[in-house]
């Protein structure tokens, strides 16, 4: 198959990885001239995954309408805050084509998923949507490794199962795509509130509590906006979570962690201005959604008044011990 990944990041690279084991045509986009000119010379990103070196056979391009002519697959790889700026420029893409989306958050001040950004520019059923726990430099290394895919879309299933199922990738499908996405949009939220619990030395039985009410009001939270409350279940709901909520390897994790040590403002925001903290902007964007739709979530709330109105971290753990 002819395959296109919008995206040069670390998650992007990590998917061309899975589909260059299957063979198939990769042409990757991205729309900075500089990633472009590293990837075709090195054959690297150090910036995004520095233990990584793309096969020769893999193509680069800054060319947005080029990367898209003729695929059967177009893989969007790219963060949340620049989705809806790339898929306004996808031009005359073909009736054929299929489309995944392995962007995972909501956006700032409209609070669309993905597949609503998705679904404005681009009236085509055939996509479908990829979470789960995996972590690039994970997928890289050809650990085992399992992905949820929403779709609701027969051929498009196919297609996407065609494209990433490997000896080391095992897929599970499903037709939730709101639960899906909503999994993938708080995980990073979870992770903040799982790292300041590790900060102030709470143990593993701490954290298993934590996990267990957080689970229950996603759970809550995807029933509300007409998911499937089942999706909690799956590689995009407890696994994506359990993943980025106990691994230093999670940025929003390691934010967690400096708060609950009680790290300095300045220590803080230095880290935050120099790393992307996807649970920031996707905790103000549903705690928004939430506020909004009049639907209450206590642990969402907890969250956003420990991270945005300065209540001591500790309190989550008296949360935890009241919450009905």
């Amino acid at each position: 198959m002819k395959i296109t990944i919008l995206g040069a990041g670390a998650y992007g690279l990590a998917l061309a990885h899975i589909i260059n084991k299957n063979n198939h045509d990769i042409t990757i986009w991205t729309k900075f001239t500089k990633e472009q000119e590293e990837l075709e010379t090195k054959r690297t990103n150090k910036n995004k995954l520095s233990n990584y070196k793309l096969p020769k056979n893999i193509k680069i391009t800054t060319n947005l309408e080029e990367s898209i002519k003729n695929k059967d697959l177009i893989l969007i790889a790219i963060p949340t805050n620049a989705l809806e700026e790339t898929i306004k420029n996808i031009k005359n893409i073909n009736k054929k084509t299929h489309i995944c989306l392995a962007t995972k958050g909501i956006q700032q001040k409209t609070n669309k998923l993905p597949d609503n950004i998705l679904k404005k520019y681009i009236h085509n059923k055939k996509y479908g949507i990829i979470s789960g726990g995996s972590f690039a430099v994970d997928i890289i290394n050809d650990s085992p490794i399992g992905l949820t895919l929403a779709t609701k879309n027969k051929e498009t299933e196919k297609i996407i199962i065609k494209a990433l199922q490997t000896n080391n990738t095992k897929i599970r499908t499903t037709k939730d795509i709101k639960g899906t996405e909503i999994c993938g949009s708080v995980k990073n939220i979870l992770a903040i509130a799982s790292g300041i619990l590790y900060g102030i030395n709470m143990p593993e039985s701490t954290i298993a509590m934590f996990l267990t009410e957080a689970l229950n009001d996603i759970q809550e939270l995807i029933y509300q906006l007409n998911g499937n409350k089942k999706t909690i279940l799956s590689y995009a709901g407890f696994g994506d979570i359990y993943l980025t909520c106990t691994s230093n390897k999670s940025r929003n994790f390691k934010l967690g962690k400096m708060i609950g040590q009680n790290k300095s403002k300045e220590e803080i925001n230095n880290y935050i201005e120099n790393t992307t903290i996807e649970g920031l902007y996707t905790l103000k964007s549903i705690y928004e959604l939430t506020k909004n739709k009049k639907i209450k979530i206590p642990i969402i709330n907890m969250i956003y008044n420990i991270i945005y109105k300065n209540k001591d971290p500790k309190e989550l753990i008296n949360f935890l011990i009241t919450k009905k």
